[in-house]
């Protein structure tokens, strides 16, 4: 399973490094600014608008079968990726791609729910989650060693062997798993859920594309995509045979597990995209060695996320939870105080400590939701994790972005005075272009960008205190609504766990 999830979140760390070669007219496909923001978006959609989908039909058909289905379509697009002659194709490819991933996230966790009895999930959940941080740290590193030797299509290239080693082992060892209730299938509430969606991440995406919320193209879908969820789950508590049974939030472990995940990632998430252009376009680095950089977030993720079920034994959910969240928001908050030329080992250690702190509330996190919700509906439970993560994530990037892009923006206003008219919009619109300025100026190119540099950096300042905040607000869900120690050894009975292990 940690190998299947490596495959998804590999191929998103590495993109991540490609995208400047993929824009290159000479050694990629020449895209414009809109083409690649729909390369990255497409993906984003169908992934986001699928999860919960692709849950439902696990639990119903059959999860390993899903999760095959989801290598083999995830597999065929990045070779269509790879090798595409425009845009287009790779828009259309990576469209596709999303289909595959958005199959193989939630089965991967449902798989592991029914294998593992109850008193073992945690610690196999935690394993789970620090396969992603294996992802973290190697896909930024291969994407850095593949552009400087190979074209840019290896970066897709590569998730080719990963998933035929994947279908091997998926079907020599991953026993098979379904709801054995043949309920009906509710294709409204799917339907629901899908427009919800992707009407709902759309809306976020063109908060990133245009860098502000106030625009009809980020008001209507937003608005449109959170009335069509509503009445999805208006419609799910009314029908005898709901795809999700909208009473498990009336469980406080579930509601607040479910809310500390999209928090811890509408925070995070917000703050590893900015740092990605700190490191390469305001310190200099290059690809391969910004992926380096990201090493100690990752080693963090991999050392402390499987011992997370052994604290939350100790302590309590509660404890545990709280005091991770708290970690994660001073961690955030130290990064306003980052400067031009800070200390490359103070900002290690911070990567280091946010990843040591988020490896003790994801995996406890995820262990209640899934710890809440039957069996058979495994499936189901690990789509609303997925949602919830991936619609988190999406909406801080695309927040703090613009909160960073609207500092920067006005920083720079009244320093481009001497400057073409032309020039203006492309110094003003992104650290980027001020950058691509910069170098066509010659000397004269290093005022602008020390200028645009520290124009950036105060922009990242107001974006860290935002998710900083954001992180405040799940400290205190967690710390008033998370289910204490006693909570949980109540729940988890000898009973239980010995019928569990019978199913397994």
């Amino acid at each position: 399973m940690v190998f299947s999830l490596l495959a998804v979140v590999l191929d998103n760390t590495i993109l991540n490094v490609a995208i400047k070669t993929i824009a290159d007219p000479v050694h990629g496909l020449g895209t414009t600014q809109s083409q690649l923001e729909w390369a990255m978006n497409s993906y984003t959609l169908v992934f986001a608008g699928l999860l919960f989908t692709f849950g439902v039909l696990g639990d119903r058909y059959g999860r390993k079968r899903m999760l095959m289905t989801g290598m083999v379509l995830f597999g065929l697009a990045s070779l269509a990726s790879a090798y595409a002659q425009d845009p287009a194709q790779l828009i259309a490819a990576r469209a596709l791609m999303g289909l595959g991933g958005a199959a193989i996230m939630p089965a991967t966790l449902a798989i592991i729910s029914n294998v593992f009895p109850i008193h073992e999930r945690g610690k196999a959940i935690g394993i789970w989650a620090g396969g992603v941080g294996i992802a973290v740290a190697i896909g930024p590193i291969t994407g850095g060693v593949l552009l400087e030797h190979f074209w840019w299509g290896s970066v897709f290239l590569v998730n080719v062997p990963i998933v035929l080693i994947g279908l091997a082992l998926i079907a020599t060892l991953v026993p098979d798993s379904k709801d054995p209730n043949k309920a009906g299938l509710d294709p409204i509430g799917v339907l629901l859920s899908i427009i919800g969606l992707v009407s709902l991440v759309y809306g976020i995406v063109r908060i990133s594309d245009l860098g502000t919320l106030a625009d009809v193209s980020v008001i209507v879908p937003t608005l449109l995509g959170l009335a069509i969820l509503a009445a999805f789950v208006w419609y799910e508590s009314r029908i005898d045979h709901p795809a999700f049974d909208v009473r498990h939030f009336r469980n406080a472990g579930f509601s607040t597990a479910i809310a500390a995940v999209g928090l811890v990632f509408f925070a995070a998430m917000g703050v590893m995209f900015f740092l990605a252009f700190y490191w390469q376009i305001v310190r200099g680095y290059s690809p391969l060695q910004s992926g380096a950089l990201v090493l100690p977030f990752a080693a963090a993720q991999l050392i402390f996320a499987p011992q997370s079920a052994r604290m939350v034994q100790k302590y309590g959910a509660r404890a545990v939870g709280t005091v991770a969240m708290l970690v994660i928001t001073l961690a955030l908050a130290a990064y306003a105080l980052v400067d031009v030329d800070t200390p490359i080992w103070i900002l290690l250690a911070l990567g280091f400590v946010q990843g040591a702190a988020m490896a003790n509330i994801m995996p406890p996190a995820t262990t209640a939701i899934m710890n809440a919700l039957p069996r058979e509906k495994a499936g189901v439970g690990s789509s609303m994790s997925n949602v919830v993560r991936q619609v988190g994530g999406t909406l801080g990037i695309a927040i703090l972005g613009a909160i960073l892009s609207a500092s920067y923006r006005n920083d720079m206003e009244g320093k481009v005075a001497a400057l073409p008219e032309q020039l203006h919009h492309v110094v003003t619109e992104s650290i980027s272009g001020a950058a691509g300025v910069a170098a066509g100026l010659g000397e004269r190119g290093a005022s602008l960008l020390d200028a645009a540099n520290a124009a950036f950096v105060t922009g990242v300042h107001w974006a860290a205190l935002g998710s900083a905040f954001v992180a405040l607000i799940g400290t205190l869900v967690v710390a008033r609504w998370m289910p204490g120690k006693a909570s949980v050894e109540t729940v988890i009975t000898p009973a239980e766990t010995e019928k569990a292990a019978e199913v397994v």
